[in-house]
C-alpha cells in the first residue's frame, strides 16, 4: 500500500509544539486546517494519535509510536532537500562534452578549466573531435556546435557568435597587392581548407535574395587544419579565410590584415547542444550559463 502523507506534517507539528494553535503558528496555517488534517490522519489509520481536551493535547501510546517514525521519515525528506539544494549551489558527478578540435582547445578547454576551479566536485571529460556523435548513444552530457545544425532532437541554445575573416600577412600583400573585389581573389593564393569555396555576403547574394554567396577559390596549398592555414598566411604564402578565434590576436598586432571587410560574411552561432527528452541537471545548467557569461564578454 502506498503510504499517504496528508496530515503527518501537521501531527508532528501539534506533537512537537504539544497545542493545535501552535502548530498553526508554526505551518502558516489556519487552527482549523490543522485540526482537519489530523482528524483526517486517524481515520485513515483508524487510530488516535491524540487526546484532546480543553486545556491540552497529549499523545496516545499509538500516537508516540507513529510520531518517532514519522520524525525520521520527516528529517529524512528534510535532508534530501538539503541534498539536492546544495547539488544545485555545487554540482558534483560526471560531466562529459565534446567540442570542435580547434575551438575546443583554444576556447572551450581553458574555460572548463576555470570551470573546474569553481567546482572542485566535478569530473569534466572533454572530447574534442570535429566528428558530430549521437549525444545520447555517446553518453554527452553537452556539445558545443559552430555554424549550421542539423535538424535533430537535441535542445539548442546559442552561447555567442563567430566571424569569418579573409586576410593576409603584409609581406605578401606588399609583393602581390591587396584585392578590393571578390573578382580579385581570382590572381590570388588562396589557402584551402577542405572546402574549394569561400562565404561572402555581397551585392549579389542580395539581388539574388540569398543571404550569404559562396565563391569558389584556389590556391596551390590546401590543409585539414586551421593551425596549418593559419601558420602558411602568417608566412605570407597567401590569403586565407577563418573564424575569429584564430585570426583575432594576429589581426590586433598587425601580424594579419583584414580584407575585403565589405563582403564579410554573416555571423555564426556557436551552439551548446543536448538531449530534448532530459531535464537539465544543474551542472549542465551551470556550464551552459558560465560558458555563456564568459564567450560574450570575449
Amino acid at each position: 500500500m502506498t503510504p499517504k502523507w496528508d496530515g503527518v506534517s501537521e501531527f508532528v507539528a501539534v506533537v512537537e509544539t504539544g497545542s493545535f494553535t501552535e502548530a498553526a503558528k508554526r505551518m502558516a496555517l489556519s487552527t482549523a486546517q490543522i485540526s482537519r488534517q489530523v482528524s483526517q490522519l486517524e481515520q485513515r489509520l483508524a487510530t488516535k494519535l491524540l487526546y484532546r481536551t480543553t486545556r491540552k493535547v497529549s499523545v496516545t501510546e499509538a500516537g508516540q509510536l507513529y510520531y518517532q517514525h514519522c520524525r525520521q521519515v520527516l528529517e529524512g525528506l528534510a535532508e534530501a532537500e538539503r541534498a539536492v539544494v546544495h547539488l544545485q549551489d555545487t554540482p558534483r558527478g560526471k560531466l562529459k562534452i565534446t567540442a570542435p578540435i580547434t575551438y575546443g582547445e583554444n576556447i572551450i578547454a581553458p574555460l572548463l578549466n576555470d570551470f573546474a576551479l569553481r567546482y572542485p566536485e566535478l569530473d569534466i571529460q572533454l572530447v574534442l573531435s570535429n566528428q558530430r556523435f549521437d549525444l545520447v548513444e555517446q553518453g554527452f552530457d553537452l556539445a558545443i556546435r559552430i555554424g549550421r545544425l542539423e535538424n535533430s532532437s537535441m535542445i539548442a541554445k546559442p552561447l555567442s557568435m563567430r566571424s569569418l575573416y579573409t586576410c593576409a600577412a603584409p609581406d605578401y600583400l606588399r609583393q602581390y597587392g591587396e584585392p578590393h573585389t571578390l573578382s580579385e581573389l581570382a590572381r590570388h593564393n588562396c589557402l584551402l581548407g577542405t572546402l574549394d569555396y569561400w562565404r561572402f555576403q555581397d551585392e549579389q547574394a542580395k539581388q539574388e535574395h540569398h543571404k550569404e554567396r559562396n565563391l569558389r577559390v584556389s590556391g596551390r596549398l590546401r590543409y585539414n587544419s586551421g593551425t596549418a592555414l593559419l601558420d602558411a598566411a602568417l608566412k605570407g604564402l597567401g590569403i586565407v579565410q577563418l573564424p575569429d578565434f584564430y585570426v583575432r590576436d594576429y589581426l590586433e598586432q598587425g601580424l594579419l590584415v583584414e580584407l575585403l571587410r565589405n563582403y564579410q560574411p554573416i555571423d555564426e552561432n556557436i551552439w551548446a547542444l543536448y538531449p530534448h527528452n532530459r531535464q537539465l541537471s544543474a551542472k549542465v545548467r551551470l556550464l551552459v550559463a558560465f560558458l555563456e557569461e564568459a564567450l560574450l564578454s570575449r
